[in-house]
């Protein structure tokens, strides 16, 4: 038999931490053994499946669009099954997976068509004034409260401590998605919480309750919703069952994936993006002299250290190829985001955070059809965020050794669990309407 160049028989690698059940290891030096092996690898185990994972940038960017790899889970019905997952896809939980991440055209068109006017880039920029709001209002939560002042005059500045994912990286996206779906603003640490059970992995039994108490919740919104509808996403939702045909569980399913997807991702940007900076002196000088750089900044901390660890799972519809290895027809497939934006191919010295770098291109909201529909919010957020941290508390550094700092566990996501710091905070400037 003529030789055909296509490897079937790559060995399991060395997995990657993010696949195993430590997410304290650094997971890119993994990463980067995994590309210079080979582009796409077949896993030995994961969650009881052996999944296939595109760890290089090419190639993970071609399967992010390749209609071949499909979102449907009726697709990868089988290893999902022998997996253990049928509870998750096609039983009594089903009604969480009928939204746009887990369906292939035209029903993610159809699904996606509902609240795809919500956030657009002219959309997101209204809201610029009260995320701003927000932000400016949880610093003076957190700095104003105990803490000693300096030999500076005490009305300028003051010294304290927090822990910022709790005080503000938290807050801040849950916050805004609350007050876009129309959910009561209270209710915010609840569904926080929830959120962050729902992305562990799921075999840890907080998932499923996480998933419970989350759906339980919606549905309760949702009934409210349809008795007193008002001018939010969830009432949009609604009135979008007679004009785009949704139905309930879809309904449902779309509120729980905009609760999540609407603050987690930011969540995780500005908790990672902050480390990035406080573990690079040079970088937080740079940037805090230079706020014009922000922007781009942030797109270097999607690069640099993304808040999805991987894109969700997708599932070979045909037996294909991807750089000479075949993946067979219904098997599981991971597209590594991150390590793909590591790539030395695509970003000159990868593994160095550049401020002052335009990462065009980068996979961290994914691309194709599947492009995270939030990305203008979450940027957004992002850049109001970093600029307002910067300009009020000045100094910011780490209050623990970075070897104490933890990630939470999660299927999908790369998230701190706590980022202690310290801090010097200056006053709020004085608006001209005040």
């Amino acid at each position: 038999m003529a030789d055909t160049g296509i490897r079937t028989d790559n060995p399991p690698p060395d997995l990657p931490p993010d696949f195993k059940d430590d997410p304290s290891i650094d997971p890119y030096p993994h990463y980067e053994r995994l590309r210079g092996r080979c582009p796409v690898a077949q896993l030995d185990q994961v969650c009881g499946m052996r999944p296939f994972v595109v760890t290089t940038y090419p190639e993970a960017r071609a399967a992010l669009a390749d209609p071949r790899l499909s979102k449907d889970p009726e697709v990868g019905r089988q290893a999902l099954v022998e997996a253990g997952f049928e509870h998750l896809y096609f039983g009594e939980r089903a009604s969480l997976s009928h939204h746009m991440l887990s369906a292939d055209p035209p029903d993610h068109t159809r699904l996606r068509k509902v609240v795809a006017a919500q956030f657009t880039p002219r959309r997101v920029a209204e809201l610029a004034p009260r995320v701003q709001q927000i932000a400016d209002e949880l610093i003076d939560d957190f700095a104003g409260a105990g803490h000693a002042p300096t030999e500076q005059d005490e009305r300028i500045a003051q010294t304290g401590q927090a822990e910022l994912m709790a005080a503000f990286a938290n807050q801040l996206p849950s916050l805004v998605i609350a007050e876009l779906l129309g959910v009561p603003a209270d209710d915010r640490q609840r569904f926080r919480a929830w959120s962050q059970d729902f992305l562990r992995p799921t075999y840890d039994p907080r998932q499923a309750e996480a998933a419970e108490a989350l759906t339980d919740y919606l549905a309760a919104q949702i009934e409210r919703k349809r008795a007193q509808p008002g001018a939010d996403l969830l009432s949009d939702l609604l009135s979008s069952e007679d004009q785009e045909r949704l139905d309930p569980q879809e309904v449902l399913s779309t509120a729980v994936l905009l609760l999540l997807a609407g603050h987690e991702t930011t969540v995780n940007l500005i908790g990672n993006g902050l480390l990035a900076l406080l573990t690079h002196p040079d970088q937080y000088a740079a940037l805090c002299g230079r706020p014009e750089l922000v922007p781009d900044a942030v797109e270097e901390f999607l690069r640099y250290d993304g808040p999805v660890e991987r894109a969700t799972l997708r599932f070979a519809a045909e037996k294909l190829e991807i750089a000479g290895t075949v993946i067979p027809e219904g098997s599981a497939v991971y597209v590594a985001l991150n390590s793909a934006n590591r790539d030395h191919a695509v970003y000159p010295e990868p593994d160095r955070l550049d401020v002052t770098r335009t990462p065009r291109g980068h996979l961290a909201f994914g691309h194709g059809i599947h492009f995270c529909l939030g990305a203008p919010l979450a940027r957004l957020e992002g850049r109001i965020a970093f600029e307002t941290l910067l300009r009020r508390l000045p100094e910011l550094r780490l209050a623990v050794p970075v070897e104490q700092l933890e990630y939470r566990a999660s299927t999908i996501m790369r998230g701190l669990e706590a980022l202690p710091v310290r801090f010097t905070v200056r006053k709020s400037p004085v608006h001209a309407n005040d």
